[in-house]
């Protein structure tokens, strides 16, 4: 069985089958900030959907995760670092990749098991 939640026409925030969670992309608060503050609030939206999903950041299986620049990668990887808890890194590519608004830095892409 799939279920799909906060589904809209062209994608939906959260879909869960056999156990496995998928998130749709997650993007910053304010576009407006710095690299830094714009990976702490995507991965703050990224806590909130996981535990409304039934999962957590333990239960995390892979992330992708998009930046604009790559130049920004040392910074984005300092809050990741804090973000991901000790001993359960998940899975993980990076790429650099042009962005739906130019305003925006970094996205992710997480998939994780439920509890």
């Amino acid at each position: 069985m799939i279920e799909r939640q906060e589904t809209k026409q062209r994608m939906s925030r959260i879909v869960k089958h056999n156990g496995t969670i998928y998130l749709c992309g997650q993007v910053c608060a304010d576009a407006t900030k710095d690299i830094t503050e714009q990976t702490q609030t995507m991965l703050d939206k990224v806590d909130l959907l996981l535990e409304q999903a039934g999962s957590s950041r333990e239960h995390m299986l892979s992330a992708t995760i998009y930046i604009k620049d790559m130049k920004d990668f040392a910074e984005m990887n300092a809050v990741w670092d804090a973000w991901v808890p000790e001993g359960y890194a998940p899975a993980r590519a990076c790429v650099e990749a042009s962005m739906a608004r130019d305003a925006l830095l970094v996205e992710i892409s997480v998939i994780a098991a439920e509890k």
